[in-house]
């Protein structure tokens, strides 16, 4: 399910909603257990996973960059610092197991944006395959949330 993107307060905030039919523990170590978090986007890495932490983006170029951990409470939220903007993980139980929305709060839409969404769009399904055993379709997939974004964008 694409995104659904608003303007609020000068900012723009991109809303992904997913149902898992899995605990929000279970879910919630896809999003902080390393060696799960590098299974759906190798590039991050969580220092300190506390309020105030740190998690690293891997530029794949030999440097890092460190972005802080701006809200967490376990089981439930997790906020950091995504350039200028927020990435935030919020997760709640369900009868049948759980729901993850993702909100993106965007200071700026730049020609990078509908990357960025379209990334996120993947790392999402990429999340729900690896708890179904599901394979995970990356390239083809990309190009095609890529361009559903822009136009999303281009009609805001």
């Amino acid at each position: 399910m694409i995104a659904t993107i608003q303007k609020e307060n000068g900012n723009y905030i991109a809303r992904y909603e997913r149902q898992f039919q899995h605990s929000v523990e279970t879910v919630w170590a896809m999003l902080t257990n390393n060696t799960k978090l590098k299974q759906w986007f190798d590039e991050l890495h969580i220092v300190n996973l506390r309020k105030g932490g740190i998690i690293k983006f891997d530029m794949q170029d030999g440097t890092f960059i460190d972005m802080k951990i701006l809200d967490y409470e376990p089981l439930k939220t997790l906020a950091f610092e995504w350039d200028a903007d927020i990435a935030r993980f919020e997760l709640s139980s369900l009868s049948n197991g759980c729901k993850l929305v993702f909100i993106e709060t965007i200071s700026t839409i730049t020609d990078h944006t509908p990357k960025d969404l379209a990334g996120w769009h993947l790392c999402l399904d990429a999340i729900k395959a690896l708890l179904d055993g599901d394979s995970i379709k990356r390239e083809d997939e990309w190009k095609v949330w890529f361009e559903k974004y822009k136009e999303l964008l281009d009609n805001l």
